[in-house]
C-alpha cells in the first residue's frame, strides 16, 4: 500500500481527500510546509498532494522545491491542490517539478484517477 501525503491548511481538505484515497492508500497529513518536510522525510511517500497558499514558514512552492531539489525525494510525485488558477500559476509550478495541478474546487475523482493512472 503506498503512502500518500496530504498537506493543507484546511481541515475539510485533507479529510475530503483522505476519505476519497483512505481505502487504497495510507494517508499521512501535515498543515504546513514544515510538518510537510519533516514527513516527506520520514516517510518518503509515493506521493504528495499539496496546497500552494498556506502559513508559516513555508508555502507550497517552496515544498515544492525542496522535494524536488534534494536527490532523496525527488522521485516522489506532487501534484499541487491550489485556489491559485491563473495559467502561469500551473505552468511555474510544472516548471519546478510539479507532476500535476489541480484548481480548487476541484473533482476528488480527478485526483483519484490521476493517483491511480501514477500507481500503476
Amino acid at each position: 500500500m503506498s503512502h500518500i501525503l496530504i498537506v493543507d491548511d484546511h481541515s475539510d481538505i485533507r479529510r475530503l481527500l483522505t476519505i476519497t484515497l483512505g481505502k487504497a492508500h495510507e494517508i499521512i497529513e501535515a498543515e504546513d510546509g514544515v510538518s510537510a518536510l519533516e514527513a516527506v522525510r520520514r516517510h518518503h511517500p509515493k506521493f504528495v498532494l499539496l496546497d500552494v497558499m498556506m502559513p508559516g514558514e513555508m508555502d507550497g512552492l517552496q515544498v515544492l522545491d525542496a522535494i524536488k531539489g534534494d536527490p532523496a525525494t525527488q522521485d516522489i510525485l506532487v501534484a499541487m491542490i491550489t485556489a491559485r488558477g491563473q495559467t502561469g500559476d500551473g505552468d511555474d509550478a510544472r516548471k519546478r517539478g510539479a507532476d500535476a495541478y489541480f484548481v480548487k474546487p476541484f473533482s476528488p475523482l480527478q485526483v483519484v484517477s490521476w493517483v491511480k493512472g501514477k500507481s500503476n
